[in-house]
């Protein structure tokens, strides 16, 4: 029998490679029977130390392996062919293509692989959790799966948190039970919380091994800054102002061409549009050489710039957060971010595309788009110089994720309830589920629960007299497959031109609101509005300009915990002077806003808060400035204001933005003598929450996910399609029904907790509150806007004014700082 890592050590060495020893100990606690998390950075090698374990084994293997041995799990089936490529490459050069086969399954394979497959798996398989989740509906897939000795989850970070993460938990605790010598291995670059991660890949009943390895990627953070007396926005996340700056520091060769492949990251697909609008424009003779990559472009055309850049054809790519992850474009020398990155993580997973090689350092270039993120930029390179990176929280017992899962069983080879209860435990994240929570999602999927028993198309599983839960109707198996996943799709329709070539898709709200002929850009084109048609959007080019772009709903990110509380720390240094101006010239250049704010106000220490009171023609004013997030200051100045009201009637005005929120009210009300800490207590404040908002209309929009994933209502239908506004009205009805005869029902009490936390990050806003009514607030009386006020000025008077009027009103407040 071969020595299977001999032999790999043999391939590592006739490459000139050297194994870390980081992928020696993944080897080897695989060979163990071990399950862990390999966290090492970006580039280093995660994928062959967690690859080659499983692969020395398929080599000893006698006789040789027959049937599903390895499978490796990707969050994007974008990459699966590159990882295909990866795993191939050693099986090729060692001779072992007769015993080891490897391919993979994913929603881009053809019917053709797909038929072959139905018949017999490869020896390694390369999948996303979706296409995985389908293999398990399969009636044999306890045969086709029970071989499995190794799982493998890519990008363990971008799943954790998430509902993809509790569903890919519970199909590695069925597999489990289908492979009782399966070993799960998850790999990370960027994460926190690593004993938490390890365990949701490993299972509650497993003490899982967590591999690090000892190898120095260092991350650089640099910035491109406005020069001396150049215009620069007080408030704004576009940053075109910027154009000029950033045209001058990416470096160009002979021909006048960019000289290095560069990756243009920014946080939103409109400012994506502008930005590569903006670019193309400015240098029309880079035009072969850029290139757009969005989520919403179609595939064709991303993977053409995906190509491109792999084969350095394309030299710069201006992209959202879809080039975030997963592939490896070797030729990518440089990454800038536009704007804050608003995450620790995020920016380091951005800045580790450059230089993707182990142990190279990666730099990123950021370029602020307001003055306050000058400071941002600088508090983000001290928390990652700190280590200061955000955690991974996974969720907890989501039942409409179990809802879901049930009938995944049911439909591969069925399941008796109390061995399934069982097994469902040992996921981390349903380690604490109750009997009871059990049992109600079970009735849910057996008969429709207690409130639509009525309708057949709710029973879906059915218990045999041998006491074992299987799906019967074909039908119902259909529309599951169909509809199997957990990620729900927004409320978007194609566009297309007249002879039907795609090129993406866009927000049915905006196309609502478009007249015929009207013109906007699009993946980098000027294109005109026609008609809809069979929902699709149908355009034609269009000639001219236009600033007129999309604005895609959720895109804007609210800063992390991790972050902000960087800020804090950033703002009291740049007040102090506390710094190394050769290293944070950011904070040398916000002395331009800290001189102001401290004259005209004050800037706290880290663990003070600001508020400042005054009043001008509009009303009373009053600011507060937690520096915790948009959706944490949306959901503390409802609060506020409820609050407020009790002791004083009044209708206040609110806005928010990531440093802090505004109230705003009629002349003379007290606020100096009302805004204490007491104001901030924890006590009562869920009752407060859901008085201070209209928690119903929030929880019937998210109801809509909880609905879609748990089954109540199909996303994709058979032979018809379906607009997201009819998935919307059925789930809006069901919501009604149960809101009026079945108020304690589980998914609905599950929609009203995200809402709560979707909109306000329900946990860190009750942290917020604690650290507000414990620690000092210092108040202020102010005679005018301040640098920190400003923005939320601007954020209220943004939608009164047009655009113009709003910058010469801006631009008189910020002369007053200067009198």
């Amino acid at each position: 029998m071969a020595d299977g890592l001999e032999l790999i050590r043999g391939w590592f060495d006739a490459r000139g490679w050297t194994p870390w020893a980081f992928q020696e100990s993944a080897w080897s606690s695989f060979r163990e029977g071990r399950s862990g998390l390999i966290h090492v950075p970006t580039g280093a090698g995660k994928t062959y130390a967690s690859y080659m374990g499983p692969l020395s084994e398929l080599i000893e293997e006698e006789p040789k392996p027959d049937g599903l041995r390895v499978l490796f799990v990707t969050p994007l089936r974008a990459v699966s062919r590159d990882i295909e490529k990866a795993l191939k490459l050693p099986v090729e050069e060692l001779g072992l293509i007769d015993r080891v086969t490897v391919e993979s399954r994913t929603g881009d394979t053809s019917s053709s692989v797909r038929a072959r497959q139905r018949k017999k798996l490869p020896t390694v398989l390369v999948t996303t959790p979706e296409s995985l989740c389908l293999l398990l509906t399969q009636d044999e897939a306890r045969e086709k799966l029970g071989g499995v000795r190794a799982v493998i989850v890519d990008e363990w970070h971008e799943l954790l948190s998430t509902k993809r993460g509790s569903q890919m938990e519970l199909v590695l605790a069925r597999l489990r039970s289908f492979a009782p010598r399966m070993r799960t291995w998850a790999l990370s670059a960027t994460i926190a919380n690593l004993d938490d991660a390890a365990s949701a890949v490993a299972g509650s009943e497993e003490e899982p091994v967590l591999v690090s390895g000892e190898i120095d990627r260092p991350v650089f953070v640099e910035s491109v800054l406005p020069r001396e007396g150049e215009p620069f926005p007080w408030a704004g996340h576009m940053g075109l102002v910027m154009l000029p700056r950033v045209l001058e520091a990416i470096e160009t060769d002979a021909e006048g061409l960019p000289a290095v492949s560069t990756l243009v990251f920014v946080n939103t697909r409109s400012q994506a549009e502008r930005w590569f609008g903006a670019i193309e424009a400015a240098r029309p003779e880079w035009r072969p050489v850029i290139g757009l990559h969005h989520g919403s472009i179609d595939k064709a055309d991303r993977e053409q710039i995906e190509g491109g850049l792999k084969s350095g054809e394309v030299r710069l790519v201006v992209a959202t957060s879809s080039l975030d992850l997963g592939v490896d474009f070797a030729p990518v020398e440089r990454v800038m971010q536009i704007g804050s990155v608003k995450g620790v993580a995020r920016l380091m997973q951005r800045a580790g595309r450059a230089s993707h090689r182990p142990g190279a350092p990666c730099t990123v270039t950021c370029v602020p788009t307001n003055a306050l993120e000058l400071v941002e930029i600088a508090a983000a390179r001290r928390a990652i110089a700190e280590g200061e990176v955000e955690p991974r929280v996974p969720d907890v017992s989501p039942l409409d994720v179990l809802s879901q899962h049930l009938v995944t069983c049911a439909m591969g080879g069925g399941f008796r309830a109390e061995e399934m209860f069982e097994e469902v435990r040992t996921a981390w994240s349903f380690r604490d589920l109750s009997r009871t929570e059990f049992d109600w999602a079970l009735a849910l999927v057996e008969k429709g629960g207690e409130t639509l028993h009525a309708y057949p198309e709710y029973h879906k599983v059915v218990l045999g007299e041998d006491g074992v839960y299987r799906v019967e109707s074909k039908r119902i198996a259909t529309l599951h497959r169909m509809n199997v996943g957990t990620i729900t799709a927004d409320a978007v329709m194609d566009i297309r031109f007249a002879n039907g070539k795609k090129i993406g898709f866009i927000e049915e709200t905006f196309i609502d609101k478009l007249r015929p002929g009207e013109k906007f850009v699009f993946a980098g084109r000027t294109l005109a509005y026609q008609r809809t048609r069979d929902l699709t959007a149908i355009v034609k080019p269009a000639t001219g300009t236009t600033n007129f772009t999309p604005i895609w709903g959720g895109t804007r990110l609210p800063i992390s915990e991790s972050l902000s509380e960087s800020v804090r720390e950033a703002l009291e240094s740049a007040r102090d002077g506390t710094y190394d101006a050769t290293v944070d010239l950011e904070l040398e250049l916000a002395q331009l806003l800290v001189e102001p704010q401290k004259r005209l106000s004050a800037i706290p220490d880290a663990d003070e808060t600001l508020v400042e009171i005054g009043e001008t023609r509009e009303g009373a004013h009053c600011f507060v400035y937690p520096f915790e997030g948009r959706l944490v200051h949306e959901g503390l100045a409802a609060l506020t204001a409820l609050r407020l009201t009790r002791h004083r009637s009044a209708t206040f005005s609110t806005a928010a933005n990531d440093y802090g929120f505004e109230l705003l009210t009629a002349k003379g009300y007290p606020f100096e003598e009302l805004v204490t800490n007491a104001l901030f207590t924890l006590d009562d404040v869920v009752e407060d929450a859901v008085d201070s908002v209209n928690v119903s209309a929030m929880a019937k929009k998210q109801f809509r996910e909880v609905a879609r994933i748990s089954g109540l209502v199909p996303q994709s239908v058979p032979g018809a399609a379906r607009s997201v506004k009819s998935v919307q009205a059925k789930s809006g009805l069901i919501y009604d029904v149960l809101e009026e005869f079945d108020p304690e029902n589980m998914l609905l009490m599950q929609a009203k907790r995200e809402a709560l936390e979707k909109q306000f990050e329900r946990t860190r806003l009750g942290r917020t509150l604690t650290r507000l009514s414990s620690g000092r607030l210092v108040v202020k009386l102010i005679a005018r806007p301040t640098p920190l006020s400003l923005p939320l000025v601007v954020e209220r008077m943004g939608a009164k004014l047009s655009t113009e009027s709003l910058a010469e009103r801006i631009e008189k407040m910020r002369a007053a700082w200067e009198k």
